[in-house]
């Protein structure tokens, strides 16, 4: 007998989301989708009309989740988080962990409870596991194509309300998380410069000292010599924004310098209209990092299936 096949890769094994931020995301759509103002299990106003008039109560159901497409799974503790709200009775069991390699006709959990609750919960957990997939996916296509030269990064333009998912999605991807929002790093971009009237190297400056040394800075440049003067401010991060890779790689070890110069080290990050047919070259120029905006506003959802049968 052959050798067993190895075991599909993992992308990523970020920590687990806090039950906190599930539930944040979960329960209002529940709700969302029975306009049910207590409990998603309480039925109010409304409820599963359909079910709740086709299905016997008592009836009890298995739910299988399976791939239809390849891709990296990613959200299956939120899957199961929409089951247990909707019967806190059902048995869920997980057959593949967030950031494994799915291939069509993989079945990925199981599911037995109440046929009621099973369909309350079925378009809501598909959903959320589907678009957490799909991100997880095409995140996983982008670092395959930089093969190890540049890290991947997320973006702000992320589903309002979702973006603890979508981002922990990129991190089952293989990807990187950007700052989280407006409150937890510095990011100088071209509207403030415009703004605040004044140049990059002094805005640069002046707001290190004043979030000091702990905080986080990135200045977007665009041209070479706002690259330089984010580097001379201060800067952690100088996000080339919109530049050709030739550009990119003749100004990258000019900012290296400089910022050996200045005796801090630099990252510098490529970001602007980057897609899976530019960024191997971009990887190529020098960079540290890219950031890749469609990673979450344009990821298409993993093709997954939730099929039920009667039990019993």
């Amino acid at each position: 007998m052959g050798a067993a096949a190895p075991p599909p890769p993992r992308r990523g094994a970020p920590d687990p989301l806090p039950p906190s931020v599930i539930d944040a995301v979960v329960i209002p759509a529940l709700r969302e989708d029975t306009a049910d103002g207590d409990s998603p299990r309480t039925p109010g106003a409304g409820g599963d009309l359909t079910s709740e008039q086709a299905v016997p109560a008592g009836a009890r159901a298995r739910a299988s989740l399976r791939a239809k497409a390849s891709g990296t799974v990613a959200g299956l503790d939120v899957f199961a988080r929409v089951f247990e709200l909707c019967d806190p009775e059902a048995r869920i069991e997980l057959l593949v962990a967030d950031g494994d390699a799915v291939a069509p006709g993989d079945v990925l959990a199981r599911i037995e409870g109440g046929a009621r609750a099973l369909l309350l919960a079925e378009r809501t957990a598909l959903n959320l596991v589907q678009r957490m997939s799909g991100i997880a996916s095409l995140t996983a296509r982008y670092v395959d194509v930089c093969a190890g030269r540049a890290r991947v990064l997320d973006t702000r333009k992320t589903t309002p309300n979702l973006r603890a998912l979508e981002k922990y999605a990129v991190r089952c991807g293989g990807g990187e998380n950007h700052r989280f929002g407006l409150f937890d790093e510095v990011m100088i971009k071209d509207n403030h410069v415009d703004l605040a009237g004044r140049d990059l190297v002094d805005v640069v400056r002046s707001t290190r000292e004043a979030v000091g040394p702990g905080v986080r800075i990135t200045a977007e440049a665009r041209d070479q010599a706002e690259a330089l003067a984010g580097v001379a401010g201060g800067a952690d991060v100088v996000m080339l924004d919109n530049m050709s890779v030739a550009a990119m790689i003749e100004l990258c070890p000019r900012l290296r310098r400089a910022a050996h110069d200045r005796g801090r080290p630099i990252e510098i990050e490529a970001s602007g209209g980057i897609d899976l047919t530019t960024i191997a070259g971009v990887s190529e120029s020098g960079v540290d990092r890219i950031s890749v905006g469609a990673l979450t506003h344009s990821a298409p959802a993993l093709d997954l299936s939730l099929y039920l049968e009667p039990l019993p």
